[in-house]
């Protein structure tokens, strides 16, 4: 889930939870709205905490480290 499903998430329990004031008969709106709250900002803390670890969008510039053969000459002693 993403940032911005999981901010949907929330806004979405938080208008069921407290603008909506109709009666449903078989569900309670309430309830709804504070699970679609939970979920929300679950997924809020799971995105940031993978983010987090991910470590952005930055570019790292990685250095891999080969076996270069010591050049061979008059003038080059092995070391």
């Amino acid at each position: 889930m993403g940032f911005g499903t999981s901010l949907f998430l929330l806004a979405v329990g938080a208008i069921l939870t407290f603008a909506v004031e109709a009666d449903a008969e078989g569900i309670n709106l309430d309830a709804v709205g504070i699970i679609l709250m939970i979920v929300g900002a679950l997924g809020l803390i799971a995105s940031v905490i993978y983010w987090n670890s991910w470590g952005g969008f930055g570019r790292r510039r990685r250095i891999v480290e080969e076996d270069v053969a010591a050049p061979e000459g008059p003038y080059h002693r092995p070391m």
